[in-house]
């Protein structure tokens, strides 16, 4: 039973991911996965884990297709909320989208909003316009990709909202230092927690990615970095510790207040 005070003991899991391959890139995860079973609350995997960031329909998920049914079983497996985006076609359309599931088997999604152009990925893919704050265990989870780190207001957390920030990734190596200044000042700015995970290796376009995934706290301070390793690693974060300091300095109370306008 999760009370308000429990601590969340949240996963990090940074790999290299095969191309364009669901099956062998699901198959791997789920060997990976199996040391977390009863052991966390929250896996987070990477931006277009079951795929690689590539600009074609090659592995794209057509409803409750294999990835999201793989999805299902990991999260009732583990008994833990697993989140990480995917590749998505509806109605025609393509969508970079973070799917989160838990144990229950209940989906929430959020679709990319800012689309890499630099990348060509405004040229394939459909943008959201809605933010998506999940709540699970006693804490607000909001849900971003990749570019969207780069957009501060985009992640506004206005009236406190969120407490958890998730930014799923897959982030060249040549911009590491962007992410890695980043993720610390959204933690900071927005009082909250911020959970950065990227991948490792070479992608299919010859592409370098650096990982740096990182758990970052409310005061900008490193509580987990995974550096460029093939790894997973976990840490337990505190609501309570994290009510105190906003109580304590509340920058919120002094923020500007606005409306956006897709």
């Amino acid at each position: 039973m999760s009370g308000p005070n429990n601590p969340l003991r949240v996963s990090l899991v940074q790999f290299e991911i095969a191309w364009e391959d669901p099956l062998a890139n699901c198959s791997l995860l789920e060997e990976k996965l199996q040391h977390l079973i009863n052991q966390t609350d929250v896996v987070v995997l990477p931006e277009m884990f079951s795929t690689g960031f590539s600009m074609n329909d090659k592995g794209a998920e057509i409803g409750h297709g294999p990835v999201i049914k793989w999805l299902k079983l990991m999260a009732n497996r583990l008994n833990a909320l697993v989140v990480g985006s995917i590749k998505c076609k509806e109605n025609n359309q393509y969508f970079n989208r973070f799917v989160a599931v838990d144990p229950e088997g209940k989906i929430h999604s959020y679709d990319k909003k800012h689309l890499f152009r630099m990348g060509g990925e405004d040229q394939f893919y459909t943008a959201g316009n809605e933010k998506r704050v999940i709540s699970y265990k006693n804490w607000n989870i909001a849900a971003f990709v990749c570019y969207d780190l780069r957009f501060p207001v985009w992640s506004r957390n206005a009236d406190l909202a969120y407490d958890l920030a998730i930014y799923v990734a897959n982030w060249p190596a040549a911009r590491a230092h962007a992410w890695n200044t980043l993720l610390r000042a959204r933690a900071i700015e927005n009082l909250a927690y911020v959970v950065g995970v990227n991948r490792i290796g070479r992608d299919g376009n010859e592409i370098q990615y650096q990982g740096d995934s990182a758990l970052i706290s409310y005061l900008g301070n490193d509580l987990l970095n995974l550096s460029k390793e093939d790894s997973i690693k976990t840490y337990s974060i505190s609501k309570p510790e994290l009510i105190e300091f906003r109580a304590k300095f509340p920058t919120d109370l002094d923020a500007d207040h606005f409306t956006l306008v897709n």
